[in-house]
């Protein structure tokens, strides 16, 4: 689903951004230094793959890694994707643990 779809860093409004259909998924962030806090995930009602949010995450925490940026995940959401995906766990500043 995610593949036919362009993901966008809308750094205006602060969020990575995916459009399916008509419907916009979107991960909100804030930039401090070289950390992202990844503060948000919303998935509109619209979309209902129920790998899509695994898909979108994934995607956007590839586009971070080429950025070479940390990662702090705020929300319950990305902090369980994080936790059950251990290759992102590397991305976290150093003594940060999730």
């Amino acid at each position: 689903m995610i593949d036919a779809a362009e993901l966008i860093d809308n750094d205006f409004l602060r969020q990575f951004e995916i459009k399916i259909d008509d419907n916009l998924a979107k991960i909100e962030y804030s930039l401090q230094d070289r950390k992202i806090f990844l503060t948000k995930l919303i998935i509109p009602d619209g979309i209902h793959d129920e790998n899509f949010s695994t898909e979108f995450l994934a995607a956007v925490f590839e586009q971070i890694d080429e950025r070479n940026l940390s990662i702090v995940p705020t929300s319950p959401e990305i902090a369980k994707f994080v936790r059950s995906n251990r290759k992102y766990k590397r991305m976290l500043p150093v003594g940060l643990r999730i």
